[in-house]
């Protein structure tokens, strides 16, 4: 047996990779946020027509599995007569551009003050854990409304108040695993050479918490995406004519005695996205667990 495979590391490695090709959650979901991704990337390639171009001689066309359908509109058109397929893949953009984008940046926010409370502790732990108390204080839809009514509704104005409201789980995580890593042998031999508080965080501690990041990343970037949808819903996300899947939902509210496929398809497309997300999350989670064999 030869010295690499003897080592730890690449050994804890293997086991995870193993685990990966064995969890259907990871196949099943990685796959279909892969195509999703692929689909949104593609969107000016994929799209019959444009998203916002409108045509009312051709509102409310039923889309293919029903009668009256046009050929050139494989999922019908909406209200204003924008074609549908077009709306729901431009939309895959909007939610997958929210959701990665408001999770980076609450994660860094949110990493770096649990970093400083778990690392340092006494009053700085203390003033962290108050912010933290404070956040969790205040409900995301209210503060959503009052930044609307301040800055006026839009997609950047939403992803700023996501991203200042959805910090408080990294935050939490990472301080805790902070506290039990500061008094670890590997912490205290770099400080008890010279090393900065600077370094023993960034270099010492934070390269230790990539695993725990990642699982809570991959669950946060759901709740983002569900999040934007109920907010654009709402009229505080995004301004018509944007192709959000949540605001398709609330265009499509009015109709939906009569044709609720403006309703269903928006609705299937996120549920889609967030079941892929949430399998990919847990099998991440589960594949990470050093507690499994």
């Amino acid at each position: 047996m030869t010295t690499l495979e003897l080592d730890p590391t690449v050994l804890q490695r293997r086991r995870v990779w193993r685990r990966v090709r064995r969890d259907t959650g990871i196949l099943l979901g990685g796959g279909l946020l892969a195509l999703l991704i692929l689909i949104a990337l593609l969107a000016p390639w994929l799209a019959p027509h444009d998203p916002v171009a409108q045509d009312l001689t051709r509102r409310l066309l039923p889309p293919f599995w029903q009668a009256g359908t046009d050929p050139a509109h494989w999922l019908g058109t909406d209200h204003l007569g924008r074609d549908y397929l077009s709306r729901l893949i431009y939309g895959a953009r909007v939610s997958l551009g929210i959701g990665l984008g408001v999770t980076l940046c609450a994660g860094v926010i949110g990493t770096m003050l649990g970093l400083l409370a778990g690392y340092f502790g006494g009053r700085t732990d203390m003033l962290i854990s108050f912010i933290i108390t404070t956040r969790l204080s205040l409900p995301i839809v209210l503060v959503a409304l009052a930044a609307v009514a301040l800055g006026g509704a839009s997609l950047q104005t939403l992803a700023i108040v996501l991203s200042l409201l959805l910090w408080d789980r990294f935050a939490v995580v990472v301080r805790a695993a902070t506290q039990g890593l500061a008094g670890r042998e590997f912490v205290q031999a770099s400080r008890s050479f010279g090393a900065s508080h600077l370094f023993l965080m960034l270099r010492s501690i934070l390269p230790n918490l990539q695993n725990t990041l990642i699982v809570v990343a991959t669950l946060e970037v759901a709740n983002v995406i569900l999040l934007e949808a109920a907010l654009s819903f709402l009229g505080l996300g995004a301004r018509p004519p944007t192709p959000s899947w949540g605001l398709m939902i609330a265009e499509g509210r009015e109709q939906i005695l009569f044709d609720p496929w403006l309703i269903a398809l928006p609705g299937s497309a996120l549920c889609l996205l967030i079941l892929a997300v949430n399998l990919l999350g847990d099998g991440v989670r589960d594949a990470l667990d050093a507690t499994r064999s």
